[in-house]
């Protein structure tokens, strides 16, 4: 009876199993056709290729640019059903020599958010190295961090991107120390002409009560004098200067 019984069951485990891999199958078959379709929607994605395996989808193929790449993960994964996705799209748009990609972001980044107030308090640096665009850097909100990485994304030459930029955390006394350094510094008879540049300001990092000074400056002169201006804010905690010399 025990012998019956045990052979049942077993058989019931094998009946189950096979029965929930048709399921699963079926079901994969489903979602690799509405990925299919999501993807074959966009005339950038036309060289994309998608397989599904127990709810993870596996993107293949190539695009021109790295936004393309972006974009076809976030449509996979809004799919129903997906649990994960693979990203192991190619770009292959044009070749841009490491150099001149890091030139051209760096002066797309310059000039991005120019006239918006928290310009002077963020800092986001490019490096690069075979395609791969690295950003690093500090700002006060997410906006600023989307829009740097917005740019770098719909860049010609960009094949992948490591995001290292961090969003500081809402201060209301990181806020005072922001504003009492930048008076501070620009109301400097001396220093006050970096304020005339929006694209190129001397720029004023704070992160719980920490300041570091980023951008360039004329001369080793300016650069102390600064250092000195901010040191002279009572409520900071200390002052990093990194301001470069032209």
């Amino acid at each position: 009876m025990k012998r019956q019984y045990a052979a049942f069951m077993m058989a019931l485990l094998v009946l189950l199993s096979i029965t929930a891999m048709a399921a699963t199958g079926r079901n994969d078959q489903q979602v690799q056709q509405a990925v299919s379709h999501k993807l074959q929607g966009n005339k950038h994605l036309q060289k994309v290729n998608s397989t599904v395996e127990d709810g993870i989808v596996t993107l293949t193929g190539s695009v021109d640019l790295y936004q393309d790449k972006v974009e076809a993960a976030k449509r996979a994964k809004k799919t129903d059903d997906v649990s994960g996705v693979r990203n192991h799209i190619v770009v292959s748009g044009d070749a841009v020599s490491d150099t001149q990609l890091k030139a051209k972001l760096s002066k797309k980044l310059t000039y991005d958010r120019i006239g918006y107030f928290d310009n002077a308090y963020n800092y986001v640096s490019v490096d690069v190295k075979d395609g791969v665009v690295t950003l690093t850097g500090d700002t006060m909100y997410d906006v600023p961090k989307d829009s740097a990485l917005a740019i770098v994304a719909r860049t010609p030459g960009v094949k992948e991107v490591i995001n290292n930029v961090k969003v500081l955390p809402t201060s209301i006394f990181d806020d005072s120390i922001r504003l009492q350094t930048a008076r501070a510094i620009y109301r400097d008879s001396v220093l006050g002409r970096y304020a005339t540049d929006p694209a190129d300001p001397i720029r004023i990092v704070v992160d719980n009560g920490h300041v570091t000074l980023y951008g360039s400056v004329e001369n080793s002169m300016d650069k102390n004098l600064a250092g000195m201006r901010a040191l002279a804010v009572a409520d900071a905690f200390s002052v990093d200067n990194r301001l470069s010399i032209n």
